[in-house]
């Protein structure tokens, strides 16, 4: 069913692109009604508009807050243009139809970004705009809604398709859109309140976010996946190759979650399924590569790595040898861009605009959400407690940290072992740590050449339970071990650490990754 668009209600805060509405609208003989800084805009513009409170009879009062809220204005958007009951009240109290309803709402979302003051931001809750467009979107069957710029031109084009007319289908299909509109726009200032009152779980956790793009597929060819964003985008960008798949995200995320523990512009993550296969600080840029791939070279094969420094000529003929879906650099220079690009399917990302910040991870099964803080909190030594004999340097508790803070990125029960500040063993994602442990110890021994004199260090996301765990790695060279503490049998552990001399840290939280 078409519909003939005689009036329209135009309210915006975003008066972009209003010239190419208001000429269509001109075109095909369509009355405006408007209010505010809109009515003038199209006045200066040198299209007819009635004012609101003209229409109504009613001024607009308490400051602005009621301009369209007036049964004229909604008696026109809702009435069934078929129901000769709604036909004879509309005669009977004056009112005319109205077909088209234009509205952008105030920019709460974008207040929210520069402001803290509460007033503004109170101020910038739109009432009366969600209003008309629930209004409108309710009653599809009779009634067009535009809640965008970015809808002007389909519009335009149905209009003169139906030759003033909209269709039945581009209306209800504008209607999912305005509704989708005002659940975000009402799910964003939702957030605001809760975090406001500190109620983190709130009674009914409603989510928000914007597309950023459809991908390939999810985690395999049969399943459909995407991208949202909370923000219009990810702050990280593609500069080339092919597009980016689900694992891809996942992979990218991982080593980004990494080098947020690492020292500012040092550093390469190498990741393969979500897991680091390599990891390193090595000041020197090219070492820092070379000896994250050292720790595990056959993983890292169609892995992605994260410089955690810009990509340079140099580094790009390293990185360029090997077969990689994705290198992700703060930032490239032009000789590494020309470099890497020739690999037309190489993803290149830069995260140079991507900041650490608070976040929640969600996970959803069977219509269920299971929602936490993420595990990003900064480590200080006053979150540990050295509990053996032997003390560490400076240099060996740096170390210690570095480990633990890769171990923190590893799929449970995860173990790592790091020499020089760059990871020569981890073992994942094992139902015993034990396994871990040997899985750990299998990769360094498969790809390192250890001295008798290397001060290896081992790394464990919880406690043993058991001394067989300490004891493995000890027996193949660990002298330093960092593990949290929660276990019955600590006193234990700390005695048969002291009666190996190893140094022994505990630390006071448990890092598990799932």
């Amino acid at each position: 069913m078409i519909k003939k668009i005689k009036k329209a209600i135009i309210s915006l805060s975003d008066k972009s692109e209003i010239d190419l509405i208001l000429n269509t609208l001109k075109k095909y003989k369509v009355n405006i009604i408007s209010s505010g800084g809109t009515f003038k805009e199209i006045k200066k513009l040198g299209f007819k508009c009635t004012e609101v409170s003209k229409y109504t009879n009613n001024d607009e009062i308490l400051d602005g807050r009621v301009k369209t809220l007036h049964p004229k204005i909604y008696a026109g958007i809702l009435s069934m243009r078929e129901n000769k009951k709604h036909k004879q009240e509309l005669e009977k109290n004056n009112f005319d139809e109205i077909d088209l309803v234009i509205v952008n709402f105030y920019p709460f979302e974008d207040t929210l970004k520069n402001t803290k003051n509460r007033n503004k931001l109170i101020e910038n809750i739109d009432i009366g705009g969600p209003s008309l467009v629930r209004a409108a979107a309710k009653n599809y069957k009779y009634t067009t809604v535009l809640t965008s710029p970015n809808q002007y031109k389909e519009f335009i084009l149905n209009l003169e398709k139906n030759k003033g007319n909209t269709s039945l289908e581009f209306r209800k299909k504008l209607s999912q859109e305005a509704f989708n509109l005002t659940a975000y726009y009402d799910t964003i200032i939702s957030e605001y309140l809760n975090i406001e009152n500190k109620d983190y779980f709130p009674q009914r956790k409603i989510f928000h976010g914007n597309l950023v793009e459809i991908l390939r597929y999810g985690e395999n060819p049969h399943q459909t996946s995407a991208i949202y964003s909370k923000k219009d985008n990810l702050d990280i960008s593609k500069l080339s190759g092919k597009k980016l798949s689900y694992n891809n995200y996942n992979d990218i995320y991982a080593a980004i979650n990494i080098s947020k523990t690492l020292p500012k512009n040092t550093g390469t993550v190498i990741i393969k399924h979500a897991n680091p296969c390599g990891v390193s600080v090595n000041n020197n840029k090219i070492m820092s590569y070379k000896e994250a791939l050292a720790c595990d070279p056959i993983s890292a094969f169609g892995g992605i790595v994260l410089c955690n420094f810009k990509v340079t000529k140099k580094i790009a003929l390293e990185l360029n040898k090997i077969f990689l879906e994705v290198i992700i650099g703060i930032g490239f220079d032009q000789e590494s861009l020309k470099i890497l690009k020739k690999k037309k399917n190489l993803r290149l990302i830069d995260a140079s605009k991507l900041r650490a910040q608070n976040s929640t991870n969600i996970n959803s099964y069977f219509d269920s959400y299971l929602i936490q803080s993420a595990d990003n909190y900064v480590f200080k030594k006053n979150n540990f407690k050295i509990v053996s004999k032997i003390k560490p340097s400076k240099k060996v508790f740096d170390e210690l940290l570095f480990a633990f803070n890769v171990c923190r990125n590893v799929k449970s029960n995860a173990i790592v072992l790091t020499r020089n500040n760059s990871t020569i063993g981890i073992g994942s994602g094992q139902p015993s740590r034990l396994d871990s442990c040997k899985i750990a110890i299998d990769k360094m021994n498969k790809f390192q050449k250890i001295n008798e004199n290397d001060l290896i260090i081992g790394a464990s996301d919880a406690f043993f339970p058991f001394i067989d765990g300490i004891e493995t790695l000890v027996q193949n060279g660990v002298s330093a071990i960092i593990q949290p503490s929660g276990s019955i049998r600590d006193k234990e552990i700390i005695k048969f650490a002291d009666k190996l001399g190893v140094i022994l840290v505990f630390s006071k939280t448990r890092h598990f990754k799932h």
